[in-house]
């Protein structure tokens, strides 16, 4: 029961940091950015548990493809297909299909280097 307590809380906690990161960044957020912000953090605190001995850098490559993957993901249902018009990259340089960039991929590469350490500690005090 303790894991799935901390896995929910490590969820809201990625869930309202990235809507806030949002907030603060474009003005505004989509509740579907909350589950992709709450997925991904709790994936940041499990990195170590399959990557124990990598150092910080490579995990926040591994952290940036994940994310980059949900952000494909959810702009392929959210955007695409249920067409809300959550976000658009199409005038961003080597974007795909305007769901996802490498700008951003990088982006979330220096998040990682921030916000996986955090994470991982966070998960060993829950």
């Amino acid at each position: 029961m303790k894991h799935k307590n901390a896995s929910l809380i490590l969820f809201s906690i990625g869930a309202a940091g990235y809507g806030l990161l949002e907030v603060l960044w474009r003005g505004y957020t989509h509740w579907s950015m909350l589950c992709a912000g709450g997925i991904c953090f709790v994936f940041f605190s499990k990195i170590s548990e399959f990557a124990n001995k990598a150092n910080i850098v490579l995990k926040a490559v591994i952290g940036s493809v994940f994310i980059t993957s949900v952000e494909f993901a959810f702009g392929i249902i959210f955007n695409i297909i249920l067409k809300k018009n959550v976000w658009d990259y199409s005038r961003m340089p080597l974007n795909i299909c305007g769901q996802i960039c490498l700008l951003y991929s990088f982006v979330w590469g220096l998040l990682g280097i921030i916000f996986i350490p955090f994470a991982e500690y966070l998960k060993k005090k829950l």
